[in-house]
C-alpha cells in the first residue's frame, strides 16, 4: 500500500438537532468525507468527522456516538480496523461500518462482531440503508 503523503481535514458539518442520532465519519479522503457527511446529513442524522483514528478517538472520548463509520486504511498510518477494537472498548455495542476501496472483503477475525462492510464506491443509498439497518440491529439506545 502507498504511505499517505499528508493528512486532510473534513469539518464536521453543524446540525441543529444535536439531540438526533449521531454517526461519526472517518475517512482521510475530503471529497469522499464531505460525501458521505452530506448524505447522512440529509438523512436526518447528526454528522461528526474526523480524518484520522487519532482525531476519531478524541471524538469518541469526547461525545456520544451511536455509529461508527469508518475507512480502513487512514492517513498518518491510522487503521480503521484498530480503531474500532478501541471504539468498542469504549462502548461494546456501537454499531460499526467499514468501507475499503482497496478491499473486496473482511474476514470475522479483522472486525468487530456484529460490524458490516461496503466497498467502494459505494452509493448514497447504500450507506443510508447500512446505516438504518446497523441502528436497528443495535440495542435499543442506539435506535
Amino acid at each position: 500500500m502507498v504511505p499517505f503523503a499528508a493528512a486532510f481535514v473534513c469539518p464536521s458539518i453543524p446540525v441543529p438537532d444535536s439531540a438526533a442520532t449521531t454517526i461519526l465519519v472517518v475517512e482521510d479522503e475530503p471529497t469522499v468525507c464531505e460525501l458521505a457527511a452530506e448524505t447522512l446529513l440529509d438523512a436526518g442524522y447528526r454528522v461528526l468527522t474526523a480524518s484520522d483514528a487519532k482525531q476519531a478517538e478524541a471524538i469518541l472520548a469526547s461525545e456520544s456516538v451511536d455509529m461508527l463509520f469508518t475507512d480502513i486504511d487512514l492517513a498518518r498510518n491510522t487503521n480503521g480496523l484498530a480503531l474500532a477494537r478501541r471504539a468498542r472498548m469504549l462502548c461494546p455495542d456501537l454499531p460499526v461500518v467499514y468501507t475499503s476501496g482497496g478491499r473486496d472483503g473482511l474476514s470475522d477475525r479483522e472486525t468487530v462482531p456484529g460490524s458490516v462492510f461496503v466497498p467502494k464506491p459505494y452509493r448514497p443509498s447504500q450507506l443510508v440503508a447500512l446505516t438504518r439497518d446497523a441502528l436497528s440491529a443495535a440495542l435499543p439506545h442506539h435506535a
